[in-house]
C-alpha cells in the first residue's frame, strides 16, 4: 500500500488503545506490542516486571488521505489521561506510561504542538507528562493480546475500563469512527 504512515503510541494498557484506534476510519492496522526499552524481544511478563524499559504500546498503520496524524493525536490525548506519570487508572508502572515514539520530524513537531495545546486547553487539571521521544523499536505482543477487547467483551476489565473509552470515542469523535 502506497499511502501508509506509521506511528507508535503508548497510552496505558494496549488492550484499550488497540480497541480505540482500530475503530477509526483510515486506520489500516493496529498492533499491540512493546516499545521504548533496550531489552530485545521482551515477553509480556518481562514488560510487566517494569525492568525492560518498554511501555505497552500500539503501532498504527494509517492512510493520511483518510485520517490525519493530527486527528489521531487528538484521539490519543483525549482518550487516556496524559497527566498521570506511569499510570492509567489501576494500571501502574513504567510500562503504562504515556508516550509518543515519533518516526520523523513532522510527527515530533505535531505531537509537541498538540501536547502544548492540550496542556493550555484546561481539559485536564494536571500537566501533560506524555513523553515525546524518537522511535527506537517495536516488538509485537504475544498472540493472545491481539484483538483482546473484541474477543473478551464480557471480561470485567473490558466492561469496566475499555467500554467507557469506546463509548467516549463514539460520542466525541463520531465523524471518524467506523460504525459497527
Amino acid at each position: 500500500m502506497k499511502n501508509v504512515e506509521v506511528i507508535t503510541l503508548a497510552g496505558g494498557c494496549f488492550w484499550c488503545t488497540e480497541a480505540i484506534f482500530k475503530r477509526i476510519k483510515g486506520v489500516i492496522s493496529v498492533t499491540p506490542g512493546y516499545s521504548g526499552g533496550p531489552v530485545e524481544n521482551p515477553t509480556y511478563e518481562q514488560v510487566c516486571s517494569g525492568t525492560t524499559g518498554h511501555a505497552e504500546a500500539i503501532q498504527i498503520e494509517f492512510d493520511p488521505k483518510v485520517i490525519s496524524l493530527e486527528t489521531l493525536f487528538e484521539v490519543f490525548f483525549k482518550l487516556h489521561d496524559p497527566t498521570t506519570l506511569n499510570r492509567q487508572g489501576a494500571d501502574v508502572g513504567t510500562e503504562y506510561r504515556s508516550a509518543i515514539f515519533y518516526r520523523n520530524l513532522e510527527q515530533k513537531r505535531l505531537s509537541e504542538k498538540l501536547k502544548i495545546a492540550i496542556d493550555k486547553s484546561g481539559l485536564y487539571s494536571g500537566k501533560v507528562v506524555t513523553e515525546i521521544v524518537p522511535f527506537k523499536n517495536f516488538y509485537k505482543a504475544e498472540g493472545y493480546h491481539m484483538n483482546y477487547y473484541d474477543q473478551n467483551r464480557s471480561a470485567p476489565y473490558c466492561q469496566a475500563v475499555i467500554d467507557p473509552k469506546i463509548k467516549r470515542l463514539f460520542s466525541d469523535f463520531s465523524a471518524i469512527v467506523i460504525k459497527s
